[in-house]
This record gives C-alpha cells, structure tokens and sequence, in this order.
C-alpha cells in the first residue's frame, strides 16, 4: 500500500476516484427503510455560524437518528456548509451537493464550489454542501490503523480467499467497535432520509441537487422516494445500481481498459507525451513484467518493491483527470530507476468505504473458485488493466460479511420527479459509458443523458457545452435534448483539471480512488 502512494504523489494526487449482461440476477427493490418515520420526523432549524475553516462559508448541523426505523433512538449531527446566493433578489432556492466516495466530503465541496460551479449558479442558489452520516464531520466510521495495515494481499488459492474473509469480518468488528451503531447504518437509504430531514431543516419545499460519482446513487435514490420535493437534479458521473456481481465485474473492467487505451491514442498523438514515438502498450506491459518480478524498486529506498498492482492502481488514478502528462513521465522515471516520488503521509483513520459499499451492493463472493472466475474474466476484459483495481478492490473488501444487505441492487424507478439531467463522459474509468446508458434506459421518461465526448471523472466544468447546459437546466428548467453531446476537449499536457472537488482518494484503501468526483 505504502508503495501505491508512492507513485499517486508522482501523479499529483490523481483521482478523486449498459446493455445488462446475459444472465444477471433481478433484484427485488427495497422499500426504504424508516421511510414514514422520516417523512414524519421535524428537524429543528440550523443554526448557522461562520465555518472554521473558512468564515465566509456558513456551517451548522442537523440532528438526526442514526437508525431512521427507531427515530427515538440514538443521534448523530449531521455537518452542514452554506455558500448563500451571492445575488439575493436572483436568488432561486438551494443547490444540495455531494461529491461521491462513498465517503467524499460534501462540507469540502462547499467550501470549494466557487471555483467549480460558475457564477450563474452561484448567485441564485445557496449552495448547501453535507457530509453524509458517516463521513468526515458527520459521525465518521473509524477503524484501528493496526488492523487496517494488516490488510492480506489479493487472493490466489484457497487459503487466502478463507483469511481475505476473516479479515473483512475482522476489520467490520473493529470498525463498529470504533463508530459505534452507524457503522451498521452508513447506506444510501439512510442518505436520502437524511436529505429530505436538511430539505425540512432549510424550510425549502423543494430542493435542487448536484452529485457527481457515487452522489449520483445519492440522486436517484432520492428521486425514486422524494422524488416530488425535486426541482431539479444533476446526476453527473452515473452508476448503474441493478448490475450483480458479474455485470459490475465486467463493467468496471471494460471501462479501466477503455481508459488505458484512450491514454495511448493520446501518447500517439501528442508529442510532449514521455512515451511518444514508442509503442506505449508495450512498454507498458514489459514494465508490469518487470514488476512481477520484483525489479522495480524505490532508488531512494531499495527495499521498497513496486508491484504491478501499484503502477496500475497510480494510473488508474490519473485517468481521473485524466493527468496524461503526469503519467507518463511518472512510467518512464520509475522505469528508468531514477526517482520515485516522496510517499504522502494521510493516515486512514476515516474509512466509511466499505461500511457505505457493502450495504449498498450485494456482490458477495462465496468461494475462492468463483473469485478467480471473475478475476480471469476481467483480466481477459481488460488486458493491460488487469481488471480494474475499483471494481476489484471494492468487491474484495465485502468477501466474508454478511449477504444480507440494507440497499440491495433493483432497477431504477423514477415516478414523480421533474426531468432530471444526466451527465456522463464517453471514456470515464470509472462509472463507465455503459452505466449511465443502462440507468438512462430505465429512467426514460423522466431523465435527458448528455454525453461528453471525452476522457476523465465528472462533467459539469469539462467545456462551455457542459457547463451551459447545465446551467440552463439548473436556472431556467431548460432541459437539453436526450441524446445532446458536447464535443471532447483535448486534454493539455501538463496542466491540471481546475475544480474544487475533492481529489484525493476516497475509495477501497488509500490507494485506490473510489467514484469520487
């Protein structure tokens, strides 16, 4: 792990993260729960003070049950940020956003939206950042920092798939030892209760909603209970929450390769590239080759070892951006022996990945046999990738827990809501082209899919197409043509993504960025 965060400060701290296959498991839908419980429940209103970290921003916390079943039960604050209209007589209503994770930090996103949204949206909305229950300032799961560094290497017999699930029991036992009752009630269903209190705690009839990545399982739950407190809603980034465990399997793979392959067209093509002029998948490859067998080390520090799961999981990354440049200088300075970045030093103390994951997704694994049936099937999907380190990773982390879930997959169904806007980049590594597709065609009559043409996590700021789209969605209700697109931008060497959304890693471990925008 150390070793993965080696090479992600190389790259500038990259990532912030269908047709259904044949054969998948229908899912029943859940009916949420606590949901009466949350619709009867009265939030008290917030009372705002200048934000520590930033005293034109406003924080405050909503008091909330953690169990929406037992709303008499225990109690936890949820943390609030305000970013008020900065043109009151324009003022519309409020901008509720969330930049994904599970675990990404919807306060930061506040406190950093006025250099991601644009200044149309800014002086008609109060732009209302939280962190969902769980996360950051919001309760937050806790886990040792011994049992996390004890986490065993990825599976290769039977042995090791049995230890892989004590472990995660171990480590689940830990956690909820740590956070007490909300380690068990971190999912999705307990977000959107959440949500609907805020919108009651605002005195807001309705709310407008921006979430990108996993923000936008946030979204479309929402919109299937409370849907009819909607004005609008950007889904930006889409997953898709009615694909089992091998259609998540092989979607993920298909869509880290398809990253992979998009970087060399760019190598190709761009003569700044560090790898020009060679033949870039093979380089890459001899490069994992000489990984695997433990020839690439830190010259600083000759005994640290970078595998091939490093590299891949530090590109898997920079495809976020995506930070071409960056990567490919970084291939080639570690291939030559000649410098490998100083490591960061974040501690993972927080990790509410798992506890959100594994309640929102039912992609148990049972046996070692059919762990390596899916690990062939995406490293056959995904050659160069070797699956994707995401989809993998996460799916590795629930091995051992329980199968029963509190948010099981069912296909999407949107009744009473407004349009809602969908947003998706054609080669994204992470929530993958296919996703947003197969959550559109479920959706039909109540979401328009906007697609851009281009490359990286997150669409919103891509180009002036995006973003005036949006905004015209978002002001006006001027909802775009299903079907729009918004032509590619070429990335350019050497200079980052300008956004304000959190880009460090909010995934599985430390290493390995999660569907954060």
């Amino acid at each position: 792990m150390e070793a993965v965060r080696l090479i992600f400060r190389a790259l500038g701290g990259a990532g912030t993260a269908i047709a259904l296959v044949a054969g998948m498991t229908s899912f029943a839908s859940a009916e949420p729960g606590g949901t009466a419980e949350a619709e009867a429940f009265t939030a008290a209103p917030i009372d705002w003070r200048p934000c520590p970290e930033l005293a034109d921003v406003e924080c405050g916390t909503v008091n909330l049950p953690v169990d929406w079943s037992k709303p008499r039960g225990a109690r936890f604050d949820l943390a609030v940020a305000r970013r008020k209209a900065t043109d009151p007589g324009k003022r519309i209503g409020v901008l509720l956003i969330n930049p994904g994770g599970p675990g990404g930090s919807g306060v930061d996103f506040a406190l950093g939206a006025n250099n991601y949204f644009s200044q149309r949206v800014q002086e008609r909305f109060d732009i209302i950042g939280f962190d969902p229950r769980g996360v950051a300032r919001s309760q937050p799961i806790k886990c040792s920092l011994d049992v996390l560094r004890r986490q065993p290497a990825t599976p290769t017999d039977r042995a090791s798939f049995e230890a892989l699930g004590r472990y995660n029991r171990e480590l689940a036992a830990d956690c909820r030892a740590q956070s007490g009752p909300m380690y068990d009630h971190a999912d999705t269903i307990g977000v959107i209760n959440d949500i609907d209190a805020l919108r009651r705690a605002l005195g807001e009839r309705q709310i407008n909603y921006y979430g990108v990545s996993y923000g936008t399982l946030i979204g479309q739950q929402y919109a299937e209970r409370y849907g009819r407190n909607i004005r609008s809603m950007i889904i930006d980034s889409n997953m898709d929450h009615s694909i089992d465990t091998w259609g998540f399997n092989e979607t993920e793979a298909r869509t880290a390769e398809d990253s992979f392959n998009e970087f060399v067209k760019w190598c190709d093509r761009t003569t700044s590239c560090a790898l020009h002029g060679q033949d870039v998948a093979k380089a890459w490859d001899a490069l994992l080759a000489k990984a695997d067998r433990g020839e690439v080390v830190d010259p600083q520090d000759p005994t640290v070892k970078i595998t091939a799961d490093t590299i891949i999981g530090a590109a898997f990354g920079a495809f976020y951006g995506p930070n071409w440049q960056e990567l490919s200088e970084a291939l080639v300075s570690i291939g030559a022996g000649r410098s490998v970045p100083k490591a960061f030093t974040a501690e993972a103390v927080h990790n509410p990945f798992p506890a959100v994951f594994c309640q929102d997704w039912n992609v148990r694994v049972r046996s070692y046999g059919e762990f390596s049936a899916l690990t062939r099937r995406a490293t056959r999907l995904a050659p160069h990738m070797r699956g994707s380190t995401l989809g993998q990773t996460a799916i590795s982390g629930c091995i051992g827990l329980p199968e029963k879930v509190n948010n099981p997959q069912h296909r999407l169904r949107i009744k009473d809501a407004p349009k809602i806007l969908m947003l998706n980049a054609l080669h994204d590594p992470a929530t993958g082209y296919e996703w947003a597709v197969e959550a559109h065609r479920q959706s039909r009559d109540t979401t328009v899919l906007l697609t851009y043409e281009g490359w990286g996590h997150g669409v919103y700021d891509r180009s002036d197409c995006t973003v005036n789209a949006s905004d015209a969605y978002l002001i006006d209700r001027e909802v775009p043509r299903n079907g729009t697109r918004c032509a590619a931008v070429e990335p350019q060497p050497s200079v980052a993504r300008a956004t304000s959304v959190p880009r460090v890693p909010v995934g599985p471990n430390p290493a390995v960025p999660g569907w954060l925008g």
